[in-house]
């Protein structure tokens, strides 16, 4: 138990990080006459001294703003870094060894659901196959470098709402993506082209999308604009050009040009010109074959998503899979037909409209028949469908599963419900209600899809002890 102590709003403190509460609050140990007294502070990593601000009170506790790291933590060793860490806000433990993230991150997350793990079965945290290079998709803004400085194009300064980086040596991003990236960003700069400003509504470059198959390597670029005049014809045929001559590990499926004129600051597709190749690719999970289009939902991390539904489907096998498998937030339907060999039937329910349309499409590609796909809010689609499940298969999006969905389904009662969560904090929630509804986890376990980030899966089986 933690003495938070009396610490004053607004006054400088320095102390050694204890541990990282999730997602990224490092309890930080302040050494006082009195005795210790302990601090909340976002970003502050296990193990280092680091000076901080106090910013709030909170039910007795001190809440703090990071000021600087005054000491490295032992582990931390010169050269294992990114140079964009610290500035860029994406990862969290650049610098750290692989294998101390994993501990941080499992420490974590057995924290959060040690109430509810007492007697289970854990399976451990599996190491994602790629530890670098491992993303396949990126979402490039084009901005500001500062304010009123050059084109930008890249990912947010951490911190800043507007500031652009560029990113071309991203340490979890394939090599490919900065070359792209950083063509891209030449090549407009050379010509002048002005960004879109979010609040003033003008301008022309909004966005770049980079995809990447895993299996061919094969590679998709697409450019977002508004539907500016200035952006023409022969200028877009010169950028593509360009990325056709660039010396590439992977080769380009398509290259596209995406015109997007809603005043949200948002990705979106109002209309699209293939200037080269195809839409998508093909990328291979397991024993599957799954089309991957511009804005289709794909897992981020392909080889790490193959460890990650095999722990799934090792899970439902052992608990027995059966008769009909209500597959809730099914996506491109990658979990339904891992499952289909095993059940009789699988109703997979999504609310995006084009992720129900690929898996539609990637069914019939695997040459599955029992697989049935619905578009359309969970707890909506639940109330119209007819019987109920036998089993359910749950990868809810980082909020979790609404309250009035997660009471429905757990009105089944049936015997076996697999958690999927890239959130453990939703889950750890979602546990009091079905805890209190008599299920248990009985088998979990962590896959690191996201290395060197403050993000894990956790993947549970949960059983019903009910009667």
């Amino acid at each position: 138990m933690f003495a938070w102590g009396d610490m004053k709003k607004g006054q400088i403190y320095e102390g050694i990080v204890e541990r990282m509460d999730f997602p990224n609050k490092g309890i930080v140990r302040v050494d006082t006459e009195e005795g210790p007294e302990y601090a909340a502070v976002k970003d502050a990593l296990p193990g280092r001294r680091v000076s901080f601000v106090v910013t709030k009170r909170r039910g007795g506790k001190a809440e703090g703003r990071l000021k600087g790291v005054l000491e490295k933590a032992a582990c931390e060793k010169a050269g294992l870094g990114c140079p964009h860490a610290g500035i860029c806000g994406g990862c969290l433990y650049q610098g750290f060894p692989y294998e101390e993230t994993l501990k941080i991150k499992e420490a974590q997350i057995k924290r959060l659901l040690g109430a509810y793990t007492a007697d289970s079965i854990y399976e451990g945290i599996v190491e994602s196959p790629l530890r670098e290079g491992y993303r396949n998709k990126m979402e490039y803004t084009f901005g500001d470098e500062y304010m009123d400085g050059p084109l930008a194009l890249g990912l947010h300064k951490k911190g800043s709402f507007y500031d652009i980086l560029p990113v071309p040596d991203c340490r979890i991003a394939p090599e490919d993506f900065g070359r792209i990236l950083a063509y891209t960003l030449g090549f407009f700069r050379e010509r002048g082209i002005a960004h879109y400003h979010r609040m003033k509504h003008t301008g022309i470059l909004r966005h770049l999308l980079l995809r990447r198959g895993e299996g061919a390597g094969e590679l998709l670029a697409g450019l977002v604009s508004t539907s500016s005049e200035a952006l023409n014809g022969d200028m877009l045929r010169e950028w593509k050009e360009g990325l056709l001559t660039l010396p590439l590990k992977g080769s380009f499926a398509g290259i596209l040009h995406i015109v997007n004129d809603s005043p949200a600051d948002a990705v979106k597709c109002d209309r699209m010109e293939i200037l080269y190749g195809e839409d998508s690719f093909t990328e291979h999970i397991l024993e599957l074959q799954f089309k991957v289009s511009t804005f289709s939902f794909f897992q981020t991390n392909s080889r790490g998503a193959e460890k990650l539904y095999t722990m799934a489907r090792d899970f439902l096998t052992a608990g027995g899979i059966h008769g009909t498998v209500y597959d809730l937030y099914s996506g491109t339907g990658t979990i339904a037909q891992l499952l289909s060999p095993a059940a009789e039937r699988v109703v997979g329910v999504e609310i995006v409209e084009e992720a129900v349309e690929a898996a539609r499409e990637n069914a019939e590609r695997n040459g599955i028949g029992n697989c049935e796909f619905i578009a359309g809010d969970v707890l909506k689609v639940l109330e119209e469908l007819e019987g109920k499940p036998d089993v359910v298969v749950l990868d809810p999006p980082r909020d979790g599963v609404h309250p009035k969905a997660l009471s429905r389904i757990l009105s089944y009662g049936v015997k076996n419900i697999l958690y999927i969560s890239c959130k453990p904090s939703s889950l750890a929630r979602d546990m009091e209600a079905v805890s209190a509804a008599g299920y248990r986890i009985r088998r979990w376990g962590m896959v690191d899809m996201f290395p060197f980030t403050g993000n894990t899966e956790v993947c549970c089986l949960l059983e019903q002890q009910k009667p």
